[in-house]
């Protein structure tokens, strides 16, 4: 909570006035017991009247004086409190959002949005309680028991027999309860992982029947959460009759030896009264302080959860002189000698990759599962550092550009295709806010996405779900490949993003890409070999290795992994004609494009 308090700077006007206002509360509160003292030594036992009323009135402006520091109080913490927990939401948000997949990896999503929602809730609750009675309770106990200890110094030891015994059991309770806190805030993070992952997956788990199993997997964790719950909530229950019971033995005490030290004349009942009231005060302060120190404990987990984000350096970041690329506008890229291994992990995911992409070019990437393919393509848009070695775009090394920069000359498809909440329209200008209509509708024919959309009652205004549940993959897909292409950046990156369309839609939509952005860097990862036939450089990865670099006809000669991918996938026949096109196509200087592809959808 403390790494937390800098965040309270703009609020330090607020703070010093609720300071003031409290101090005010406190010295009505314990002038109040005192009025009552002298109403009763000097009104009530001497029968006069007059100063009974005037002294009341005085007592009841000084109550509303009191009652007036309350309100103000409670409405400036309350303000205080959301404030800050508002700018601490916003910080946290603003530093997710700078942080690579290191980080998110690091802290998992789930424990992100728990930190920035619940844990934050947690602070702000205890903000509140703070302000209004961490300041209140210790002036207020300290200065009844000054104000009793003037009236009746002979009784100052029940007190502090009382106090000793709030404070034993205040201990006591949270030396147990502490490690309980600690733990609720995992376990908070165990129920929205398994919730967030039964949620996202209810497709499959109903495809599979695993309702029950899945079931009993959130049983489990919300079982666990609700056990030290009630743990901890059953431990500060148990304060509370302690407290009450301290309170009226205390009372009872005040007055057995009360009314002897009256009965004997060393005291007076207005003195006895005003003691009783200051006790009440002292037992009510430090179970003011009981209350907080509930919720403090947990908070101050929260807090350090939060404080742990906000420290948290990205690993990426921009560098603190940056470069702008020379040949601006070509769209060159280089790997050179690259290495990557990820976080924590003792062998590479990719080792020695070196290959160069040039405009006008289209360069795929295949591979088996595993091969590192996707992983070098999120080298390009710093998605991951490399681990050795240099990744250029026009000839600067990507770790010494801006990232504003290196994402303005970029356009990413990813593997999943991924739609926000909105419209046809607000996802394909999504990287282009300020495209016009006409550049959003070529940007949709280009993706093969018109077919479809121009069927939606709504056209282009169409409603899209968040996650874009309700479309197909493939449409997903497309809008995604549309979005990409309107904000007409140098290089196209293609993360096996044809994977959901059939054959003869991918055929169209890579023969449009091809005419309309022939003179972009494309790079593309592809899963299906018929979607990189005709790619000017295919890199052909095992194990993180490149074993394979040229053109299709070029590698089914001299690379026997790309011949197993090639036979794997496509049959003798298709092999053929592809030869037989490509051969054509040499003598005639004119490309035969997609033939066989064609010919295989159909």
């Amino acid at each position: 909570m403390l790494k937390l308090a800098k965040y309270l700077k703009p609020y330090w006007l607020q703070i010093v006035a609720i300071i003031a206002l409290v101090y005010v509360q406190v010295q009505t509160d314990l002038a109040l017991p005192d009025y009552m003292a002298r109403i009763v030594n000097q009104g009530i036992v001497l029968k006069d009247n007059t100063y009974i009323w005037n002294t009341g009135i005085t007592m009841l402006l000084v109550a509303l004086l009191g009652a007036v520091c309350t309100v103000i109080v409670s409405y400036f913490a309350s303000r205080v409190a959301v404030g800050f927990a508002k700018d601490i939401r916003a910080k946290t948000f603003t530093k997710v959002e700078s942080f690579s997949l290191v980080e998110f990896n690091r802290f998992s999503t789930a424990s992100l949005i728990t930190r920035s929602t619940n844990d934050i809730q947690q602070i702000q609750m205890v903000m509140v309680m703070i302000l209004r009675f961490v300041l209140y309770a210790p002036i207020l106990g300290f200065g009844a028991i000054l104000k009793a200890n003037q009236m009746a110094p002979s009784m100052t030891w029940i007190m502090g027999l009382a106090v000793a015994t709030l404070v034993s059991i205040i201990v006591l309770l949270f030396s147990i309860a502490l490690p309980k806190f600690q733990a609720l805030q995992k376990l908070v993070d165990k129920l929205n992982l398994v919730t967030r992952q039964i949620l996202t997956g209810i497709r499959v788990i109903r495809a599979f029947d695993r309702e029950q199993v899945e079931a009993v997997n959130f049983d489990k964790a919300n079982r666990d959460l609700t056990d030290v719950n009630l743990f901890v909530n059953r431990l500060m229950v148990v304060m509370q009759p302690f407290m009450m019971l301290i309170f009226n033995v205390t009372a009872l005490a005040v007055i057995w030896v009360g009314s002897h030290l009256i009965n004997t004349g060393n005291l007076q009942i207005g003195d006895m009264v005003a003691f009783l009231q200051y006790s009440m005060q002292v037992i009510m302060a430090f179970l003011m302080i009981s209350i907080v120190f509930i919720m403090v404990p947990r908070a101050s987990v929260s807090g350090a959860r939060v404080a742990e984000v906000l420290e948290s350096e990205p690993t990426i970041k921009n560098p603190t002189s940056p470069i702008k690329s020379v040949a601006a506008g070509t769209g060159v890229v280089e790997f050179k000698d690259v290495s990557f291994a990820y976080p924590g992990a003792k062998m590479s995911v990719l080792c020695n990759v070196s290959f160069v992409a040039k405009p006008g070019e289209t360069t795929a990437f295949i591979g088996s599962t595993g091969s590192g393919k996707s992983t070098l393509i999120n080298l390009i848009p710093r998605f991951y550092d490399v681990t050795e070695g240099q990744v250029l775009i026009d000839g600067v090394d990507v770790r010494q550009m801006n990232m504003e920069d290196l994402y303005a000359k970029l356009g990413y498809v990813p593997q999943k295709g991924v739609l926000f909440s909105g419209t046809v329209d607000s996802n394909i200008k999504y990287g282009a806010p300020h495209a016009s209509d006409e550049q959003i509708a070529k940007a949709a024919r280009i993706a093969q996405a018109t077919e479809f959309v121009e069927q939606l009652e709504d056209k282009y205004t169409a409603p899209i779900a968040q996650g874009g549940t309700n479309v197909s993959g493939g449409q997903k897909q497309r809008l995604s490949i549309a979005r990409a292409v309107v904000r007409d950046p140098e290089i196209f990156i293609f993360d096996d993003s044809f994977s959901a369309v059939d054959f003869k839609t991918d055929a169209a939509l890579r023969a449009a890409l091809k005419a309309e952005i022939n003179h972009k860097t494309v790079l593309i990862v592809a899963q299906r070999i018929s979607t990189i036939l005709d790619a000017d450089q295919i890199v052909v990865l095992n194990e993180g290795n490149v074993v394979g670099k040229g053109r299709h006809a070029d590698l089914m000669k001299t690379c026997p992994v790309y011949q197993e991918i090639a036979r794997s996938q496509l049959s003798e026949k298709e092999l053929s004609t592809y030869a037989e096109n490509h051969t054509q196509s040499q003598a005639n200087t004119t490309p035969l494009q997609f033939k066989p592809i064609l010919e295989g959808a159909k």
